[in-house]
């Protein structure tokens, strides 16, 4: 089993900072054991959307947890998993995605 590096970015460290706190600490600790799996059962893989293209070199995934998701990018070739959002669903509708996969 592969070990990845955890980057989480600074967007995403805001939007953490802003969850009620046992919420939190749900989110921190899946994060955290993304270093050890990187693709949990709990976590789906995200397809490119009508109006863009996820690069091939990116996986797009997400987890859900209770009315939460976390939005990740594996980078399998750097052995590397970047924490792009953590969103409330709904409203949130992953119509920013291609907003999200620029900061990467």
């Amino acid at each position: 089993m592969a070990s990845f590096r955890v980057e989480i970015t600074n967007a995403a460290r805001r939007e953490i900072r802003g969850l009620p706190g046992n919420v939190r600490q749900l989110i921190f600790r899946e994060i955290q054991s993304l270093e050890t799996e990187a693709r949990p059962y709990s976590s789906k893989e995200m397809k490119s959307g009508k109006n863009f293209k996820i690069p091939a070199y990116i996986e797009l995934r997400r987890i859900r947890i209770d009315r939460w998701r976390i939005v990740y990018a594996l980078e399998t070739e750097y052995s590397l998993a970047t924490v792009l959002a953590v969103r409330k669903r709904p409203p949130y509708q992953y119509d920013d995605l291609e907003e999200l996969l620029k900061s990467l």
